[in-house]
């Protein structure tokens, strides 16, 4: 008679401890195939040591044991379903199964103008709203052949409001990769700072998340009074906490047992995949667009790009924190420019293109400030045209396509768009970091333990909102 426990199997036919092992049937550690199904193996555990049990089972090379992780696990970073096959406790194949969100944005974007494009692609990567919306903007604007027409002020809010966002992703990847180690006061700790981040996004956009606050010619309206003294005594509340970070983490003896050498990925690999950002610049490649193929005036700023060369899950954390200070160091140069171009314009100056940057805090919520809507109501007959043009048909956009890329946090973050001459894209399409690293996937675990599988994955950082666009 054998019965099941929740995590043992006893056998009451099993000899006593007492019984003499040497003796035929007293083998308390042997396999009997004394079941109902014929050739069945019952393997009885009365003590001993457990890894010999396990070596006879898989010496038998019978079980292929595939288990589905996701999508609805919580260390998946979303709805992402990794099919496991496993072999004890080694995975022996790894696969990313994707589509589980089905956002749609790409195709929707069809349907809406040039300006409510931003509305769209800004949700992709939710955790890097203003990288999705940078890309796509000068990506239109290179269309709309106005890219050195773009104010400087407005570029020098893209660059801040950019940096701000690396800090708030890389904040979350540390954050969530610490929880789901078992490093509780991570995810604490990160989310503490990454709300300052987002109190600044709402004091300026109005929104904490999905802003469409870059629009193509500018931004959607200048940083509110007292935003500069606000974002640098933010900037210095950030690098305090990026201490604590640390502290806990850069030489925590349990943190590096779980991460050296975990999820290796090395350059050649890299490159075979596509792969850009923390993970490739991990194996000691410098490759960073803002310095490669400068973007906003990236090529005026003081930075440096950081790597490391063990090609592993710690050294992408250590890469991710050293980041997040250049970032900042990044944002003070940016608030010193804002003061110096206080006063100047924050949109292009062509009328045709220009969406409305007037806006302001009113009782029923931001829009239009009410100068504007005097101006265009009372004493502009050409600028009440051009705003009821732009806001019900949108402005056209010549014939032709173009491919712009910026460094996101996660890496290479390109938007393709095509024109047709009309007042909506007739094809938008983004290379999403998240989707082409997730590729890594089966080279960084197959051959890990499955323990090592929620590291590594947490350690490519994606987002399934930037996979199922």
């Amino acid at each position: 008679m054998t019965t099941h426990d929740q995590d043992t199997i006893y056998d009451d036919s099993a000899p006593s401890p007492g019984l003499d092992p040497s003796l035929p049937g007293n083998d308390p550690y042997g396999a009997s195939v004394d079941d109902d199904t014929e050739g069945a193996r019952v393997f009885t555990v009365s003590g001993g040591d457990w890894n010999d049990l396990v070596d006879e089972a898989t010496a038998l090379h019978e079980e292929r044991i595939v288990v589905n992780m996701g999508p609805q696990h919580p260390s998946t970073h979303g709805v992402l379903r990794l099919i496991l096959e496993l072999d004890g406790e080694t995975v022996t194949e790894a696969r990313a199964g994707i589509g589980y969100l089905h956002t749609g944005i790409e195709k929707n974007m069809e349907f809406r103008t040039w300006t409510q494009g931003v509305t769209f692609c800004t949700r992709m990567d939710y955790l890097t709203p203003m990288f999705q919306e940078a890309a796509y903007c000068l990506s239109v604007e290179k269309l709309l052949g106005v890219t050195d027409r773009i104010p400087e002020r407005a570029s020098i809010i893209r660059v801040m409001m950019m940096e701000l966002t690396r800090v708030n992703s890389h904040l979350v990847a540390l954050g969530t990769g610490g929880m789901e180690m078992g490093a509780t006061t991570v995810m604490t700790v990160g989310f503490r700072e990454r709300e300052r981040i987002l109190r600044v996004f709402e004091a300026i956009t109005g929104l904490r998340m999905n802003n469409a606050y870059i629009r193509p010619g500018g931004v959607a309206q200048d940083v509110p009074h007292g935003a500069v003294d606000m974002v640098r005594g933010v900037v210095g509340e950030i690098r305090r906490g990026l201490g604590e970070l640390e502290m806990l983490l850069n030489e925590n003896p349990l943190l590096k047992g779980r991460t050296v050498g975990v999820g290796y990925l090395d350059l050649t690999g890299c490159v075979a995949l596509g792969v850009t950002g923390p993970v490739l610049r991990s194996t000691g490649l410098p490759h960073d667009l803002r310095k490669s193929a400068p973007y906003c005036g990236y090529e005026t700023y003081d930075f440096d790009v950081i790597t490391r060369t063990g090609c592993d899950a710690y050294d992408r954390l250590r890469i991710r924190i050293d980041e997040m200070y250049e970032s900042l160091k990044i944002v003070e140069q940016c608030l010193d420019r804002l003061q110096r171009t206080e006063g100047q314009p924050v949109m292009v100056e062509d009328k045709k293109i220009a969406w409305p940057a007037q806006l302001a805090i009113g009782g029923d919520g931001q829009g239009n400030s009410l100068d504007h809507i005097r101006e265009i109501m009372g004493t502009s007959m050409e600028a009440l045209i051009h705003h009821f043009k732009l806001v019900t048909e949108g402005f056209r956009v010549p014939p032709g396509q173009a491919y712009v890329a910026v460094e996101s946090a996660k890496g290479e973050l390109g938007c393709h768009t095509v024109s047709d001459g009309g007042t909506r894209p007739y094809r938008a399409h983004f290379r999403d970091p998240s989707f082409n690293n997730l590729q890594a996937v089966a080279a960084m675990c197959e051959g890990s333990q499955v323990a090592d599988v929620i590291v590594a994955v947490a350690s490519i950082d994606p987002v399934m909102g930037g996979v199922d666009r």
